[in-house]
């Protein structure tokens, strides 16, 4: 009974953050930032294929509706195709107000609202680009490799930054398990810069300066 009602106050809280999502997409709310925070998105790799299957759904709507016999078959199922159309528009915000952010506190990476990770600078070593395809494994994978863990957060089976820590880190991720990771990947569509401002932040908090524009 425990089991089932944590899951269900995850999807509760999961759909809540769809809707906000989305509210914030369509009215333009972006979340606030502190000043030179740079923001970078990820949806590039995705965003053919979540059109293809809104469109697709649009298009199902009413042809589900004229072919159903039966009236009331035909209103819960044009409900229901109306609250996933608007789900997976909910879904396509989450990925859209919720970018990579490289600030003063370290690199949070994201994806929608199912992973909100902050890295800070002093866990960070190094970073660079590096463009890679996962193996069919799900989005997430962890790599052992002798005492190294490596979590790859990827974005349609891809990711393009490879981030190496200097102190180990706990992913909050299924996969990981817990386990103390050594390094991260992840996507973005920039990844260039991207690794380009996290650089450059990383040198000034090195150097003793939380803005690099002061360095």
């Amino acid at each position: 009974m425990n089991t089932v009602l944590r899951l269900l106050r995850v999807a509760v809280r999961y759909e809540i953050g769809l809707w906000r999502s989305l509210y914030r997409w369509v009215f333009r709310r972006p979340e606030a930032l502190r000043p030179g925070d740079e923001t970078f998105g990820y949806t590039g790799a995705v965003m053919t294929l979540m059109w293809i299957f809104i469109i697709l759904s649009a298009v199902e709507i009413p042809i589900f509706e004229m072919i159903l016999p039966w009236e009331l078959v035909a209103d819960i199922v044009l409900a229901l195709g109306v609250y996933g159309l608007f789900w997976m528009f909910g879904l396509l915000a989450s990925l859209k107000v919720h970018p990579h952010v490289v600030g003063e506190d370290g690199i949070r990476i994201r994806n929608g609202i199912t992973l909100d990770l902050t890295v800070p600078w002093s866990a960070v070593d190094t970073l660079r680009v590096n463009r890679r395809s996962l193996p069919p494994e799900g989005s997430v994978q962890v790599e052992h490799a002798g005492d190294d863990v490596t979590v790859s957060l990827g974005m349609a089976n891809q990711t393009s930054v490879d981030l190496l820590l200097r102190e180990p880190i706990t992913v909050p991720t299924r996969k990981a398990r817990g386990e103390q990771v050594t390094g991260l990947r992840f996507h973005a569509d920039d990844p260039e810069a991207l690794v380009a401002a996290a650089r450059a932040r990383l040198a000034a908090y090195r150097a003793g300066f939380p803005d690099p524009a002061i360095h």
